[in-house]
């Protein structure tokens, strides 16, 4: 068979396949209703996160003391009412009597030490950690306080103690760095590693179950009288992934128009839209002062500006595409093995595995050390190439960033990976597609990859 002719088969196989999944209705509708449930939950998480945040929890406080009058006072958070001259017992009985959130209870004794050893709370269910935490913060500041004067520290020394200290940061030439700047560039580089991760999970289980259903359904004796295994096999692989890209490309699109909406409509900001994540305090607190200084906001700003963002979406869309290769061409390869999807359980998980070695290596490692040993073993190894070398990439190509004949070499590793892994793949659909009644095992695919 000549070139040009083999090139026209696998170019129709290329348009059958990809037809086939756009013209298909549960493709159309996952694309129309997809942005809509994406949407529509994060809006739903949003608000109930704002009504959440906005009923203030009340809390009785029996303060029997005379040392934390000032420490309780109502707040954007936490509401205190003050219980005076009754009993521990009343005290509990009416704060349950009246819905409120708990009770403080802070007893009486002859030092500030008895005293704090004898504080209680009463809740109906356990208290949150926010609320004990912000409880115990103001306890604490208060035993400070108090033992500083007791050692006769002036209550302006106490206050001077009170503020945080911040070591102010530069680079070698002299220019103002920030904390935290290279972590934000690798969580950057993490979401599209993270976007590249579920594409293959997704999509790559497309190809494996489109081979499985022509296999199943013998149309592919028909096909393979015509067309060589490999051709075919390719042009499954690149048909289904652009629809696959299709779609995609439809989600982010149209999930972004929404999103604008909707939340417009709601009036919520995009900063709330980070309201319900667990962001450490060293790090909130960073964000808070730098909300409160304009030079350190500009320096954010021009950090996030010098991000080689070109180089990071042209990146992204190599990775992508030979990353999904790669793993489209293993999916294929279990199809053509199995004659279900249940007989494909015992391979899912060494494809899955490297996908998520990456995603937890990538954060452990490249946060701490993007130039590392481990960081730069894991983006230079094909199958994990994909997400992490996406994560160091923010940080820029050259002497300061990704060397380039790292990132050179990644990419020539992941093409000749998907060469390699296509060839092995050809090979077990070759023999796998004609299998049918027999669940393989990992043993009489090594049979046949020997076969000629």
């Amino acid at each position: 068979m000549n070139k040009p002719v083999a090139m026209d088969k696998l170019k129709l196989i290329i348009k059958r396949e990809y037809l086939a999944k756009v013209r298909n209705r549960s493709f159309i509708v996952m694309t129309i209703l997809s942005p809509l449930l994406i949407v529509g939950m994060i809006a739903v998480v949003v608000f109930l996160t704002r009504m959440n945040n906005d009923q203030k929890k009340v809390i009785g406080l029996l303060d029997e003391s005379i040392y934390f009058g000032n420490q309780f006072i109502t707040g954007p958070e936490l509401s205190f009412v003050d219980l005076e001259g009754i009993t521990l017992e009343e005290a509990r009985d009416s704060v349950a009597a009246m819905g409120y959130y708990g009770l403080l209870h802070i007893p009486n004794d002859t030092s500030i030490e008895a005293v704090s050893e004898g504080i209680q709370f009463y809740s109906r269910n356990s208290p949150s950690m926010a609320v004990t935490g912000m409880l115990e913060s103001r306890i604490g500041k208060r035993l400070r306080e108090e033992k500083l004067q007791e050692l006769g520290v002036s209550q302006k020394v106490v206050q001077e103690l009170a503020s945080n200290y911040e070591i102010r940061t530069s680079t070698f030439s002299g220019e103002r760095s920030v904390k935290g700047i290279n972590e934000l560039k690798a969580a950057i580089g993490g979401g599209f590693g993270y976007l590249i991760m579920m594409f293959i999970i997704i999509y790559g289980a497309f190809v494996m179950r489109s081979v499985i259903e022509e296999k199943t359904s013998r149309i592919i004796e028909v096909i393979i009288s015509s067309v060589k295994p490999f051709q075919l096999m390719l042009g499954k692989i690149i048909g289904t992934s652009l629809a696959g890209i299709t779609q995609f490309v439809i989600w982010i699109i149209s999930a972004s128009v929404l999103g604008v909406v909707v939340f417009s409509l709601m009036g919520i900001h995009w900063t709330e839209l980070n309201s319900g994540t667990n962001i450490p305090p060293e790090t909130m607190e960073t964000i808070n002062e730098a909300a409160a200084s304009n030079e350190i906001v500009e320096i954010y700003l021009a950090e996030l500006l010098k991000i080689p963002w070109i180089t990071l979406f042209v990146s992204f869309i190599i990775y992508f595409v030979l990353g999904y290769l790669i793993y489209s061409s293993i999916y294929a390869a279990i199809g053509a093995a199995v004659d279900n999807e249940t007989d494909t359980q015992q391979f899912m998980f060494p494809v899955i595995m490297p996908l998520m070695l990456a995603i937890y290596v990538g954060f452990f490692s490249v946060f701490d050390n993007p130039h590392g040993p481990i960081a730069v073993g894991f983006s230079l190894f094909p199958l994990t190439s994909p997400i992490v070398m996406l994560m160091r990439l923010p940080a820029g190509v050259g002497a300061d960033g990704v060397p380039w004949w790292q990132l050179i070499t990644s990419v020539i590793l992941l093409m000749l990976t998907f060469i390699g892994i296509v060839w092995l793949a050809a090979k077990i659909y070759r023999v796998g597609i004609l299998m049918y009644g027999k669940k393989p095992t990992y043993r009489e695919l090594y049979k046949w990859l020997k076969y000629n």
